[in-house]
């Protein structure tokens, strides 16, 4: 008895329901339901906003500019002719104008730009897509919890209608005195026991519901069928992870950077116009107030700067050098769990093939004891542990094909099962 609770109190942390509820429903269902999924719809709206405002780039812009001021000198002539008046400028000045300023050339950044924050959106995105694919062990140890529980329970019930019909026929023997009541007792107490174990895997049963619901933020009804469609394992499976993806968005994010940096170094040529109004105009030898304009085109290019860009250029070359490493390692871990698991299948796939033989062996076992028992040559000890016997060769056959399931399902997990 002792093996046989030791069984039933495996983990079982999770629970779950007569409507049909499977496991890549509740793989798609956890993802509808996390709340960071809702992240990419804000992402992908803060790139658009930030691509509008790119393209703004292209278009002239517009400055209104106005100033008076007071000067403690101006030109003037310190000679003076006859019959001829010099003009002088006045101290106090003033002048209101308009300014347009259009690039013709600004030497690739704003497209430079543009792909940075697409490639920016790409690496959040894949960083999200990280987040929700850590959801489906969550999802999966929880239905296959709860679907051992369930079958722990059927097990358990098929022992206690077996343990059931013999207590008629013993409690009918001590009726007529054949035998002694001790051993009806013995069966009651060994029922009583099964019908505390069933009370906590019904608890267990419940918990592991419980998870599958927050999870999936679906209601999961106690009594549902969990179905579980096991598909052929791809042991030479192509890895697919979605950390696979981050990293080659992280890498492409830093490329753009650097592609940006050397943008910025380039030449950049523009047009401008100038219209206006004050005293003085372009005449500085006229005093009084006059409209003026100028067009033109301008040319702007930082050649020298102390060699900062080649140094943010490098500090992006070390952070790609850093995610390859990361990338390296993050391929070493996957390797070790799939070998880990990979055994971890073989093992089970053992113990099944003996599992049916034993249960087997077990309940011929039982059904001699249930004879002798009959025929007074065992004691109703003898035959409750040959009952345990036989249910805990069933439990076993039944768990190990549910974590041989489970094993399976982690290792398309590891691989980078593609769900949706």
């Amino acid at each position: 008895m002792k093996k046989l609770i030791i069984l039933l109190f495996l983990p079982v942390q999770f629970a779950f329901a007569q409507n049909e509820v499977s496991l890549n429903d509740c793989y798609g269902w956890a993802r509808e339901n996390y709340p960071n999924l809702k992240q990419a719809e804000i992402w992908t709206e803060i790139t658009s906003l930030k691509k509008e405002n790119n393209k703004t780039n292209y278009l002239p812009t517009v400055t209104l500019n106005g100033q008076a001021t007071y000067q403690s000198d101006v030109p003037h002539i310190g000679i003076s002719l006859p019959n001829v008046s010099i003009p002088t400028v006045a101290k106090d000045q003033y002048k209101a104008y308009a300014e347009v300023k259009q690039s013709i050339w600004d030497g690739g950044i704003t497209q430079a730009n543009a792909e940075l924050v697409d490639a920016i959106l790409q690496s959040n995105l894949s960083q999200v897509e990280v987040e929700v694919y850590q959801l489906n062990e969550q999802v999966s140890q929880a239905f296959f919890t709860a679907l051992a529980v369930e079958k722990q329970k059927e097990v358990l019930a098929q022992q206690k209608k077996v343990l059931q019909e013999k207590l008629k026929k013993v409690e009918s023997g001590v009726r007529n005195q054949v035998i002694e009541k001790s051993a009806a007792l013995q069966l009651e107490a060994e029922i009583l026991n099964l019908d505390q174990n069933d009370l906590q895997l019904d608890a267990a049963k419940k918990t592991a519901i419980r998870m599958l619901s927050v999870l999936t933020g679906k209601t999961i009804p106690d009594d549902s069928k969990l179905l579980h469609n096991s598909a052929p394992v791809e042991f030479n499976g192509e890895l697919t992870r979605p950390e696979l993806a981050l990293f080659m968005a992280q890498k492409n994010q830093l490329d753009k950077q650097s592609d940006f940096l050397s943008k910025t170094r380039n030449p950049k040529l523009f047009g401008f116009g100038q219209a206006g109004y004050g005293r003085p105009g372009l005449n500085m030898l006229n005093d009084k107030f006059d409209s003026y304009y100028m067009v033109g085109v301008g040319m702007s290019w930082n050649v020298f700067d102390w060699k900062k860009t080649n140094r943010e250029k490098q500090m992006l070359v070390l952070q790609s050098d850093r995610i390859a490493l990361q990338e390296e390692t993050f391929n070493q871990n996957i390797q070790l769990l799939i070998v880990l698991q990979n055994e971890q299948i073989n093992k089970l796939e053992k113990l099944m093939e003996t599992d049916s033989k034993i249960v087997a062996l077990r309940t011929e076992i039982a059904q001699t004891s249930a004879s002798k028992l009959e025929n007074e040559t065992i004691t109703i000890s003898d035959y409750i542990q040959d009952v345990q016997a036989e249910t805990i060769a069933k439990l076993n056959r039944e768990l190990h094909q549910i974590q041989l399931n489970e094993a399976k399902e982690k290792y398309q997990l590891i691989l980078g099962k593609n769900l949706w």
